[in-house]
């Protein structure tokens, strides 16, 4: 008898703590140049489009060329030892060997283009990129996680011009940018959301020609 229980017991326990919310989040790999989207994206403020520039249209979200990082690195650190890299892939057309940070298996079909003009934001999956100073798994991307989603994809919508903002929603980031604007022009006044979660109903958006329909048949994403 305890042998068919310890077979379920092993079971059950590779099911679990071998799944994707086990193994995957968290993982944090060294990049080759120590790149910080807390800095860009955050600090900086630049949008996740100025890199990942085929989001809206392909499948993949492309990792940029060094000639976009030259773009500003053309004038701005041009001898810095960090990006080296960059400036010898610059030259050379050799990429940067980069190493991927969120990876589904191959029998697994997923599309960045339909997700974004859906308005699912950036954030949903990947987390708030714009904090991180080294990109981590901050999702399990697992099959369960994903049908989570494609089941109830209302808490993941938002505005399709706010796809990218990684703040969008955050009320205690927006309570700390509506105080900042006050002082400036001069007021001291309180924010006025109350620390309520900012909500969205994406039935009543003029802006949205179609609703989205996620698939939740195997054949959506087993193709």
């Amino acid at each position: 008898m305890l042998g068919p229980l310890a077979g379920v017991g092993l079971v059950l326990f590779v099911w679990v703590y071998f799944s994707p919310s086990f193994t995957d989040v968290g993982y944090r790999p060294e990049q080759p140049v120590p790149f910080s989207h807390k800095l860009h994206a955050g600090e900086m403020g630049l949008d996740c489009r100025y890199c990942h520039n085929t989001v809206e249209r392909a499948a993949h979200a492309a990792i940029p060329p060094a000639a976009t990082c030259m773009n500003c690195h053309s004038q701005v650190k041009t001898d810095s030892p960090k990006l080296a890299p960059v400036r010898r892939s610059y030259n050379t057309g050799e990429p940067v060997p980069w190493v991927r940070v969120h990876q589904l298996p191959d029998f697994a079909y997923f599309a960045h283009s339909p997700h974004v003009a859906a308005g699912v934001g950036c954030a949903s999956c990947h987390g708030r990129i714009d904090t991180m100073t080294v990109v981590a798994m901050d999702q399990p991307l697992s099959m369960g996680w994903c049908l989570d989603c494609h089941r109830n994809p209302e808490p993941h919508l938002r505005p399709l011009d706010q796809v990218t903002n990684m703040s969008w929603g955050d009320s205690e980031t927006e309570d700390t940018m509506i105080d900042a604007l006050r002082k400036l022009a001069g007021t001291s006044a309180p924010a006025e959301t109350n620390g309520e979660q900012q909500t969205y109903n994406y039935r009543e958006d003029p802006e949205r020609t179609r609703l989205p329909e996620p698939p939740v048949a195997c054949s959506g994403c087993h193709r």
